[in-house]
């Protein structure tokens, strides 16, 4: 008897693939799903549509796929339209019966419908594109009003893919992203780091009620310091192929075939000068068979252009990393994302392009639903806090009281790690030192200004307001006494599953103070 397993399951809708990827509540490694007639290869579905209308029944993945070359396909067939979601820039393709947003939902929904039953999935996590997050967020948002799982989390593509090759918080890093109908470049910053709270999966849905409107939770994405890119990818890749030995045809048939091979020359094992047959159908549709090598594969990239038109994209998106002051040696890495990026040549051209910063290839498919899968491991995200907690520490310089954030509203508790503080002493001979804890007592609001009679909401936010606990400060008593800016405490923060703050308490050589419970945060 096959075992259920019981856990997180992520989708990272992608143009051309969509990667599926289940995580059971009791394993740490992740698992690539498998549906027969749907996926191509372990978790990887072709994102396609296959829709005739409603009372035909529709197929997605590879089941369209093999429908490609049918009649009417022009009508039936639908890809290309996960980056339309969202996007009221890019016109769509209007010979199609569904519109993207269609293409979506029926896409998902029978994918939702075909997850083998051993898994049961208590929480789903999804992946957005960050330069269309807010409407590619409503859409889901509705689109998951209609799924029977109790959580559902939400997390932007930039910030999954560096969580998936272990990119430190507070990074900033380039990525690379090759698809099959487009080039992305964008330069971002992971949230966190540098004492601030690490990213977070926003919650839309939590114990089975919609929160994606009443939760105080902010939509947290990576940073954006640049971004540039074209519709230009693996699809035209194919199509310059073709035209390299059939100019001008674009039999479809031919198009999987230039795929495949395309595919194969960008293996490593593959020998530069070493020959390989294609055959390809000619406007007689007689079959003919053709030769092509990686030597040839790289000359026909270069005469369509290719590295001219990477070198442009590239040094527009450094020019708008520079004018955020973002230089190249501040990059932590750059992540090769899509397809696309495997080619050889391309990962020639931007080693000598940019030759001193790490390069990660991660699997190029799925390392976008597996960093998803690590911001929501197991069980691990039980809430979100609804209001932010902070100690109260004096400024020696100012000789004055300040609020310094513990944990900010909109992360989530239990805490997985403890937030670290290191106490300096506030005046000479101190001995005793007093934990204070305050809390945010509403949400930041715009102030209203008025410019030439009319209102106006001003770009400034005024502050939050922290309101001391009404409970009696905890008081640590060192060993030793201690002179101003000497660090002497070092303090470790939690919240438990029972929403209590504790604290433990160790000196300046590590020597433990006590673990102590500070409250409630309810």
């Amino acid at each position: 008897m096959e075992e259920n397993l019981s856990g997180t399951l992520a989708i990272d809708l992608g143009n051309t693939n969509t990667v599926i990827a289940f995580q059971d509540q009791r394993d740490i490694n992740s698992v690539l799903v498998e549906i027969p007639n749907i996926t191509s290869s372990p978790g990887v579905i072709p994102t396609a549509v296959w829709f005739e209308g409603p009372s035909n029944i529709p197929k997605i993945g590879i089941g369209a796929l093999k429908m490609r070359d049918k009649s009417n396909s022009d009508l039936f067939f639908h890809s290309n339209f996960k980056r339309l979601i969202g996007n009221s820039i890019e016109k769509i393709n209007k010979n199609n019966i569904l519109n993207p947003n269609e293409c979506g939902k029926t896409f998902f929904q029978i994918l939702w419908a075909s997850i083998p039953h051993k898994y049961k999935i208590k929480r789903l996590v999804l992946t957005a594109p960050i330069d269309t997050y807010k409407g590619y967020r409503e859409w889901l948002v509705n689109l998951c009003e209609e799924i029977s799982v109790d959580e559902i989390a939400l997390v932007d593509e930039p910030t999954a893919a560096s969580l998936g090759i272990n990119v430190p918080f507070g990074s900033k890093i380039m990525t690379l992203d090759i698809g099959g109908s487009t080039v992305d470049m964008n330069i971002v910053k992971i949230e966190g780091g540098e004492g601030k709270s690490g990213p977070i999966a926003e919650l839309l849905k939590f114990q089975g009620k919609d929160v994606s409107s009443i939760s105080k939770q902010k939509i947290r994405c990576a940073e954006i310091i640049g971004k540039t890119g074209s519709k230009i990818g693996g699809k035209d890749i194919d199509q310059w192929i073709v035209d390299y030995f059939i100019p001008g045809n674009d039999y479809v048939t031919n198009l999987l075939k230039a795929e495949e091979i395309k595919c194969k020359l960008s293996s490593s094992a593959i020998k530069y000068e070493d020959k390989y047959p294609i055959k390809l159908f000619n406007e007689q549709n007689q079959e003919k068979e053709f030769y092509i090598s990686k030597e040839i594969f790289e000359k026909i990239l270069i005469e369509n252009n290719l590295l001219n038109h990477l070198n442009s994209l590239l040094k527009d998106l450094l020019n708008q990393a520079r004018g955020k002051f973002c230089k190249v040696e501040d990059l932590n890495s750059i992540v090769f994302v899509g397809g696309g990026t495997q080619i050889p040549l391309i990962k020639e051209w931007i080693t000598k392009k940019i030759s001193k910063i790490q390069i990660k290839s991660p699997p190029p498919i799925e390392s976008i639903a597996m960093g998803a899968l690590s911001m929501t491991p197991g069980t691990k995200i039980k809430d979100i806090l609804n209001k932010g907690l902070s100690i109260r520490l004096f400024n020696k310089r100012k000789q004055k009281h300040f609020w310094h954030p513990i944990f900010c509203k909109g992360q989530t508790w239990p805490t997985e790690n403890p937030f670290k503080l290191i106490l300096q002493a506030s005046t000479n001979n101190q001995k005793i030192f007093e934990i204070i804890i305050g809390e945010t007592q509403k949400e930041r609001n715009y102030d209203v200004i008025f410019e030439n009679g009319l209102p106006k909401l001003s770009e400034v936010q005024t502050e939050e307001e922290i309101i001391k606990w009404e409970k009696e400060p905890l008081k640590i008593v060192l060993k030793n006494e201690s002179n101003i800016g000497e660090d002497n405490l070092k303090l470790f923060f939690k919240i438990t599953k029972s929403a209590d703050l504790l604290v433990k308490c160790f000196d300046i050589k590590d020597e433990f103070l006590g673990e102590y419970n500070l409250g409630n945060i309810f």
